[in-house]
């Protein structure tokens, strides 16, 4: 079910406490995807969020959508202990509708060159546009961790990364993308970007698994980051966007 963010002028499907499932602009509205030019720690990227939001006219609520890089992945225990830090400062930033976290997010690790410390890849933030005809919307990174709860035992084959497994994991998250973006109203014609966040090979999951369901989306290619998802024994991650504007600061 969405939940409207009346503050922020969009909707966002319920996740768990650290990030929502996804976010979809109200209409009227538009989600604009900002790529840092280089990666800043992720405390000292908030602040620098903080200046963008102002010099684009816009508050904290229009912030919907947070990408982190970290060093390595965390063992459970501290994928936990690192969330509860990132969601104190965005309830010091009054960024919950009550008890719920409305931000999206993906927090993965590179293989070369990981930075050395969690740090700000990129972000999305809605503004004002009573021109735009179409939604725009980001679908949050998941893994295979079953119904998306923080315990080793949800993790789907932990430990084996054999081409059967890696084929029922990339099949698990390819269908929670697809129910997400479903759930946000959208479809595969308003999806730009598709990410796939693993170290495995996609021998036959490309063209098998991640291709067929994507219809008219499959002209704008997948892009695979060489990259680890951020819990010990997660091996496969995907997000999305269908944004109109993309920025570079």
């Amino acid at each position: 079910m969405l939940i409207a963010q009346p503050k922020g002028h969009y909707h966002f499907l319920q996740g768990i406490d650290p990030y929502s499932c996804g976010v979809v602009a109200d209409p009227g509205y538009e989600i604009i995807h900002v790529t840092l030019a280089e990666t800043l720690s992720w405390r000292a990227g908030f602040d620098r969020i903080d200046d963008h939001l102002a010099s684009v006219g816009c508050d904290r609520h229009a912030l919907c959508a947070i990408e982190l890089r970290s060093p390595a992945p965390f063992d459970m225990q501290g994928f936990i202990d690192f969330n509860q830090e990132y969601c104190a400062v965005l309830r010091e930033w009054d960024l919950y509708l009550g008890t719920l976290n409305p931000l999206a997010r993906t927090n993965v690790a590179p293989f070369h060159n990981p930075p050395s410390r969690p740090s700000l890849h990129a972000f999305s933030h809605i503004i004002p546009n009573d021109q735009i005809d179409r939604k725009t919307l980001i679908v949050a990174g998941a893994g295979e961790l079953r119904e998306g709860i923080l315990v080793e035992e949800g993790i789907l084959h932990l430990g084996d990364t054999s081409p059967a497994a890696m084929r029922e994991k990339a099949s698990y998250v390819m269908q929670v993308m697809e129910q997400r973006l479903t759930s946000l109203g959208g479809s595969w014609n308003l999806v730009d970007a598709i990410d796939v966040y693993t170290i495995h090979p996609l021998d036959g999951i490309h063209e098998d698994i991640l291709l067929p369901p994507l219809g008219p989306a499959r002209r704008h290619g997948i892009r695979w980051y060489y990259t680890r998802p951020p819990v010990v024994g997660i091996d496969f991650e995907m997000d999305l966007h269908g944004v109109v504007s993309e920025r570079i600061i």
